[in-house]
């Protein structure tokens, strides 16, 4: 029996909108770009610099490479196939771009250590945000998105363990290999223990509006 009242209505006011695809024409890639990524852990000393310093547990080339496409041609190729994608995410959300573009503004290396994990943080002063996954081995970590609305809930009492997956304060997505997902760059995210046997390998990005 409903317990709605005659005559009201209930409205989905501003979604968030969070693109999932699995890029079947990029799986190919995956073995040349893990091989771009461990090579990568392996030789940039700035990169295995910073992610010791700021407690990363394993490397990711964030503050170190800032020309994956031009270093690896694997990368390059991934890029012509994350373009695409972008493009269909804009058309979704049902931008008006005007006479700018959505253009790459940076792309990095992620390795996760076994037992490793990265804090909830966003992506300042960019658009479009995304990863794109290459080796997610059995028990690796799925991606946790935040209700953005949670810091100003204030005193609302919590959601029901059975509440509908769009009523949840945080939502957690479980990449493959080839998985590859966009959200607006606002949207808070982490990644919690890598609870798998080898090391969990992405690649992510940003995308500006200029």
């Amino acid at each position: 029996m409903s317990t709605t009242p005659p005559l009201a209505s209930l409205e989905t006011l501003f979604v968030t909108r969070v693109y999932r695809t699995e890029v079947a024409e990029a799986l190919s890639l995956n073995d040349e770009l893990a091989a771009c990524c461990r090579g990568a852990a392996e030789d940039d000393e700035a990169g295995l610099a910073w992610s010791d310093k700021n407690g990363y547990p394993g490397y990711t080339s964030y503050a170190s490479l800032d020309d994956l496409q031009w270093r690896f041609p694997p990368v390059k190729a991934l890029l012509r196939h994350i373009d695409k994608h972008v493009k269909a995410y804009a058309k979704l959300q049902e931008w008006d771009l005007g006479d700018r573009k959505l253009v790459l503004d940076s792309l990095w290396i992620n390795v996760l250590d076994p037992g490793g994990f990265h804090g909830a943080h966003i992506h300042p002063n960019s658009v479009v945000s995304g990863t794109y996954y290459v080796e997610i081995p059995e028990g690796a970590s799925a991606i946790r998105f935040e209700d953005p609305r949670l810091s100003l809930m204030m005193a609302a009492p919590p959601r029901k363990p059975k509440a509908g997956r769009e009523s949840q304060p945080f939502v957690s997505l479980a990449p493959k290999p080839g998985t590859l997902l966009l959200w607006e760059s606002w949207l808070r995210h982490d990644v919690p223990l890598n609870r798998a046997d080898e090391e969990r390998i992405s690649i992510s990005f940003n995308y500006a509006w200029r």
